[in-house]
C-alpha cells in the first residue's frame, strides 16, 4: 500500500474528521467527510461561497485531523486549488446529495483542491506509529 492510499484508508475509517485553517490569527476547524483519491492524490471540495474556501485562499497552509481505531493522524500540507472543474462535474455526478446543494438553481460551486508538500504523522496517545512525506 502507498502512503497516499494509507491517508486515505485513515480518513474512510474516520468517517467524519476534521479539516484546520486560520482566520486571520484564529485557528478553525469544521468536520468533513468528502475525499476522493485519484490519480495519486486525495481531493478535497468544499463551496466557493463558504468561509473556510476564503480563508484557504488567504492561507493555504492547512491541516486534516482524523481519528480511528484508537489513532490519530495529523496530515499538512498546502493547498493547490483545482483550476478546472471537471473534477468538480465528475464527484456531483456521483453524488446526489451534493448535486441538491450544488447547481445552476442555487448558484452555488464547489471548489476542489488537493494538498502538495504534505507530512503526515500516525500516531497513539503516546508516540508517533509511522511518519512520512506526501
Amino acid at each position: 500500500m502507498t502512503n497516499i492510499e494509507k491517508v486515505n484508508e485513515f480518513l474512510d475509517k474516520a468517517g467524519l474528521w476534521f479539516f484546520l485553517t486560520t482566520d486571520g490569527t484564529q485557528p478553525k476547524g469544521r468536520p468533513f467527510r468528502f475525499h476522493l483519491l485519484k490519480d495519486d492524490k486525495i481531493y478535497f471540495g468544499t463551496g466557493t461561497f463558504k468561509k473556510v474556501f476564503r480563508q484557504i485562499q488567504q492561507n493555504p497552509r492547512v491541516e486534516v485531523f482524523a481519528s480511528a481505531e484508537g489513532k490519530f493522524m495529523r496530515y499538512d500540507g498546502t493547498v493547490v486549488f483545482e483550476k478546472n472543474d471537471t473534477l468538480a462535474k465528475e464527484v456531483l455526478a456521483n453524488a446526489p446529495q451534493l448535486q441538491k446543494i450544488y447547481n445552476d438553481e442555487t448558484g452555488y460551486k464547489l471548489g476542489m483542491f488537493h494538498l502538495e508538500n504534505g507530512h503526515v504523522e500516525i500516531c497513539s496517545a503516546i508516540k508517533t506509529i509511522e511518519e512520512f512525506d506526501l
